[in-house]
């Protein structure tokens, strides 16, 4: 009988802790990692061999921030993220999830979800199984399908709050003290079965509210007040600071923002993973000042963790379903309804005026950066050729109208089909290097399995290999596999995992360093009901492994389903 399943030969190990690469072998039996040495292992000693010449041999990739709740009941691999190296990752972000959910509320929690994180509804309604009500139900349904990544949860916090308070209810007043008394327990029960910890999201009702629900107001847990967001941190305390947080939060009171935030961490004893933080090429001074607090808060012995987006924060869309622009509300009244709807509101004068105001006082939406940037991508009618390439504040030289008249002229003409894009305003090399000057600063929001027909955000740990690693240098290769992989797996308790060391899971990357790379977005037509989503995959993974078994071969996906429900980071 074989010594091992498999062994690696010949690779470039970087195992994930900040110790310098060496050249070695690795032998893996029963899908963990059970010798590793700087020489050669027997060939003869392996059912399998894989020789790994000349490539990078890592940990897995680690993601926490995803929204594949409903993507993953029909995608085992949880693409974009399995394509992209990632192993593990974590669902329920942003206090948004589908447990519990009462049958006769579950599509209008998917409603709620089309729009705050736009997943096709149809493909929910075509592709979910539930069968489950409760959150324990639904991790049991996680445990049993095939799954090609493991998998921890969240106990996503709005579904608490519409399950005892009602959905208006929620929205509109504060839980008494009995129903803070049930969601705590609820929240106590959920944390037993698994979740590995909580989610929010607060953005209030402002210009910072920018993901919201499917009749415009905001989520229930943007209007959850400061008393039951510290009470779920007082649970997570009871039960000896087990867990940790995952916040969505800002406002125009940015200071006061973080100020709470801090009070989570302090409160709870826990950390608290604040997202987000980008390099913000137009105010730089934000993204420093985040970074600062987030070193002051762990000085004063207060854990909360900033999570970085470090991968270009462009879109593309058409209006017929774009969202990101609901922090602003003239855009908001037109980007609601049905195509006709739409269509409709915006040849409406009053509508015209407001956004003519919006757009010549230069307000600048969170999500996109500025209106007058939007790009002219893919015109319907060959009449409108000529925009095509040109950003929007070069209309009005190119049609003699307002920007904003001609934009919505061409929209209106165009049944929504126009296909714009916003440049991405966070990629500045010497900008994101600041970003890894903290020590508390964890890569991610990949935003998996959310606004699929806009963005490819799940590319981030390709990108942050390739071009910042890589291209730009602007860390070491030992440090960009520490930040992937180890220390997002400490964050999110992910036992075991994120490095490469005898006795843990062979949960790992082997890949070509120089010519890793995404590929260029494309769109295809695999979600249920033939619903289309933008997609990038990747060149230069030889293999990626979960639990010792290969799901993907030089991209081509193997079938394997290894992955597993990590119930409180265990399995």
């Amino acid at each position: 009988m074989a010594t091992f399943d498999k062994i690696i030969v010949n690779g470039t190990i970087v195992d994930g802790t900040r110790a310098p690469r060496f050249r070695g072998s690795l032998g893996i039996k029963d899908g963990v990692i059970t010798e590793i040495t700087r020489g050669e292992l027997d060939a003869g000693d392996a059912d399998e061999v894989l020789d790994a010449k000349g490539l990078v041999v890592a940990p897995g990739f680690v993601d926490l921030h995803t929204h594949y709740d409903a993507q993953i009941q029909w995608d085992p691999y949880a693409t974009l993220s399995g394509w992209h190296g990632v192993t593990s990752l974590v669902l329920g972000n942003c206090g948004f999830g589908f447990a519990p959910v009462a049958p006769e509320n579950r599509d209008r929690a998917m409603l709620s979800m089309s729009r705050v994180e736009a997943i096709p509804f149809e493909s929910m309604k075509a592709g979910m199984l539930w069968d489950w009500i409760t959150f324990p139900e639904w991790l049991d349904t996680l445990e049993r399908i095939p799954k090609g990544v493991n998998v921890l949860s969240y106990v996503p916090v709005g579904p608490l709050m519409i399950w005892v308070m009602g959905l208006e209810a929620a929205k509109t007043r504060s839980a008494t003290e009995a129903e803070v008394k049930e969601m705590c327990r609820l929240l106590e029960l959920s944390l037993d079965a698994g979740g590995c910890g909580w989610s929010v999201q607060r953005l209030g009702d402002g210009f910072m509210s920018l993901q919201r629900d499917y009749d415009g107001t905001p989520m229930v847990t943007d209007c959850m007040d400061d008393d039951l967001c510290l009470a779920f941190a007082e649970v997570l305390k009871k039960r000896g600071s087990k867990g940790h947080i995952q916040i969505t939060q800002a406002s125009d009171d940015i200071r006061g923002d973080m100020k709470f935030v801090e009070k989570l961490a302090e409160v709870s004893g826990c950390p608290v993973l604040y997202n987000a933080i980008l390099a913000n090429e137009y105010y730089p001074k934000q993204h420093r000042r985040l970074v600062d607090w987030v070193n002051q808060c762990q000085d004063r012995g207060n854990q909360v963790w900033g999570q970085l987006l470090t991968t270009g924060n462009d879109f593309s869309f058409t209006f017929e379903d774009f969202n990101l622009l609901d922090g602003q509300d003239c855009w908001r009244e037109v980007t609601l309804g049905t195509i006709e709807e739409k269509m409709a509101k915006m040849q409406l004068p009053k509508n015209r005026e407001a956004l003519r105001d919006d757009y010549d006082n230069g307000r600048m939406p969170v999500a996109t950066g500025p209106i007058q940037e939007f790009m002219i991508l893919e015109v319907k009618n060959p009449a409108n050729k000529k925009y095509e390439g040109k950003r929007i504040r070069e209309l009005e030289a190119i049609s003699g109208k307002h920007p904003i008249d001609t934009l919505l002229d061409m929209v209106v003409e165009e049944n929504l089909e126009t296909v714009i894009f916003t440049p991405a305003f966070n990629t500045d090399p010497g900008y994101n290097k600041e970003l890894l000057d903290s020590e508390y600063t964890v890569p991610g929001v990949s935003d998996g399995g959310a606004h699929t027909k806009f963005v490819t955000l799940g590319s981030y740990t390709t990108d942050f290999i390739a071009d910042f690693t890589r291209d730009q240098e602007n860390c070491s290769l030992e440090e960009a596999h520490y930040r992937l992989s180890a220390l997002p797996s400490r964050m999110a308790g992910f036992n075991d995992r994120g490095i490469i060391g005898e006795g843990k899971p062979a949960d790992l990357v082997i890949y070509d360093f120089e010519n890793l790379r995404s590929t260029e977005s494309e769109i295809v037509h695999d979600f249920p009901a033939n619903e289309w989503r933008r997609i990038r995959k990747a060149d230069g993974y030889r293999w990626i492994m979960v639990n010792g078994e290969v799901t993907f071969e030089e991209g081509d996906c193997t079938g394997n389903t290894p992955g597993r429900l990590l119930r409180n980071g265990n399995g």
